[in-house]
């Protein structure tokens, strides 16, 4: 019996060693916030990119969920750590309630909107606010319209989404939760746009600690990155690219 224990014992062990070890080689945990409207497929598309399922089934979120999927990116072990929430209403009271704590540490967020509902793209303006009033202004947007195999109810033309994500420097993908296309795809630029600006970031804070003016540590400011915009078909360059973002400095 005695033996039976310590071996139980041990293998409790080494399977808390084992996930210890998983942990240390975590170099990033990178939080993304997926927002939109209700049912245009945000806790869908999160399903396709963390478990690539799709659930015919899906009920409408309640409160905030998170999924998980851990990459290699870049020679780095990445964590991506999506957070869904219910698409209500940004004038509800419980709304508001959740919606600091819900953008506080946020790297990334992806504005989903359904292609074959126009409200939904038209209410992304409202989103975008949002963002800029919660999160962090060096956080990087992505646009996806959602549902983009369903080209018979279409009610969102892929040129008005690039002229909008054009004018608001955002990254844009047209992507299908239930066929999964271009989910992947979306997903992996939006972190790899993460990773180059955290990288920068911290290359930044480092080189500005060294540099002293009159005693005084100063700060350098962070130049922003060029963004392109993904499509169906292949990625295309739009005048948002040729504009640069700044972002806000770091800290020592």
């Amino acid at each position: 019996m005695r033996g039976k224990e310590h071996k139980e014992e041990e293998k409790d062990r080494e399977e808390e060693e084992e996930e210890e070890l998983e942990e240390e080689v975590i170099d990033y945990v990178f939080k993304i916030v997926v927002v939109g409207d209700s049912a245009v497929g945000k806790t869908q598309l999160l399903g396709r990119f963390t478990k690539d399922e799709f659930h015919f089934d899906s009920k409408s979120t309640i409160g905030v969920e998170f999924q998980t999927r851990t990459l290699n990116l870049n020679r780095k072990r990445i964590k991506a750590q999506i957070w869904d929430t219910a698409g209500q209403e940004s004038n509800s009271c419980r709304y508001r309630a959740i919606t600091n704590a819900y953008y506080r540490g946020a790297v990334g967020a992806m504005l989903v909107y359904d292609v074959t509902r126009r409200h939904t793209f038209d209410h992304i303006a409202k989103w975008i606010e949002e963002l800029r009033a919660n999160a962090d202004n060096s956080i990087v947007v992505m646009l996806i319209g959602n549902k983009s195999d369903l080209v018979e109810k279409r009610e969102v033309s892929l040129d008005d989404a690039v002229e909008f994500a054009e004018e608001q420097g955002l990254f844009f993908s047209e992507a299908s939760a239930l066929s999964g296309e271009n989910v992947e795809t979306a997903f992996l630029m939006l972190l790899e746009e993460i990773y180059g600006v955290v990288s920068r970031k911290s290359l930044e804070c480092h080189a500005a600690r060294r540099i002293t003016y009159g005693g005084n540590s100063d700060v350098l400011n962070l130049r922003g990155t060029k963004l392109p915009v993904l499509s169906e078909a292949s990625i295309m360059e739009t005048s948002a690219m040729r504009k640069e973002t700044q972002y806000c400095a770091c800290s020592s």
